[in-house]
């Protein structure tokens, strides 16, 4: 089967089982990435230089993918969210493949998915009004690669968004 995604990231390594500190090591970074050291050391459980040892450790194995700070959209005048599915003509791991490249080119997509059900790709795109919109959805997303239809959805409310995942520091497990 033919899986190649736009943006990939390294699995975890299966080195060694995750025990609590590193979940909670793991639940605390997600919700604060710019905790110190110290901080993240006496949270945990544990002394600095341990610590600073197990979140490199975590980095090396591929559990942690990197650090960033999160932008308020409105305030840089990307007020509408936009989620757009669109259809191929055809699928072919060369089909996908070149509308990967096409749709990886363009900065108003933070987010793309190869997806199973009517629509071949789910994209999340940030804009700032309907004029945008239509210049994104008729210059740039219709004339990619391949693409055959599209139907999108104009978000009203942002009720829920997080990249935190539920890391149950009650059962450590292996992955």
């Amino acid at each position: 089967m033919y899986r190649k995604y736009l943006w990939s990231h390294p699995a975890p390594q299966k080195k060694r089982k995750l025990d609590r500190i590193d979940m909670n090591i793991l639940r605390t970074l997600q919700f604060e990435g710019r905790i110190s050291y110290t901080e993240l050391a006496d949270r945990v459980g544990l002394s600095t230089t341990p610590c600073m040892e197990r979140v490199k450790r975590l980095e090396k194995d591929g559990y942690i993918e990197g650090y960033y700070a999160r932008v308020n959209p409105e305030a840089l005048g990307y007020s509408m969210l936009v989620f757009v599915e669109i259809a191929l003509s055809y699928q072919s791991p060369d089909a996908f493949d070149r509308f990967n490249k096409a749709v990886a080119t363009l900065p108003y997509i933070l987010e793309c998915h190869l997806v199973s059900g009517d629509s071949d790709y789910l994209l999340k795109a940030r804009i700032s009004d309907m004029t945008e919109y239509r210049e994104l959805l008729g210059e740039m997303l219709l004339t990619l690669p391949g693409v055959k239809n599209s139907k999108s959805y104009i978000v009203m409310e942002e009720v829920k968004e997080s990249l935190a995942l539920p890391i149950d520091i009650s059962k450590p497990r292996s992955y």
